[in-house]
């Protein structure tokens, strides 16, 4: 079965934020896409990024290098929003949930800033 590609869909929310929802595979062929679309928006006066995985169906070690490298060249934070098991997994147990603003399980980024 070929690997699924990567959707991202950009929402600009407000000066220096923007929201980039992920749907497909996030591996080593499709990491990249992530990164330079990040750097696109950064450049673009970007400077809180937020990640909906909420349509990621996978995250392999690629994945998490990216959003390590994401993190690594921002000015602002990088927040995780509507992680799934699989990928929260692997951010607790590489210490990346503490890197990155990751929400506890059950919240999502529209339960805390309606809270």
């Amino acid at each position: 079965m070929p690997a699924q590609l990567l959707t991202i869909e950009v929402d600009r929310l407000d000066a220096g934020r923007a929201r980039l929802r992920l749907t497909g595979e996030l591996d080593f062929a499709t990491a990249p896409e992530l990164v330079a679309a990040a750097a696109e928006l950064r450049r673009d006066g970007c400077h809180e990024l937020l990640l909906d995985f909420a349509g990621v169906a996978l995250c392999d070690s690629s994945g998490l290098s990216a959003l390590v490298v994401i993190h690594r060249a921002g000015a602002g934070p990088v927040r995780l929003d509507a992680v799934g098991p699989q990928v929260r997994q692997l951010l607790d147990r590489t210490g990346l949930a503490e890197l990155l603003a990751v929400p506890p399980p059950g919240e999502t980024g529209a339960t805390r800033e309606a809270g």
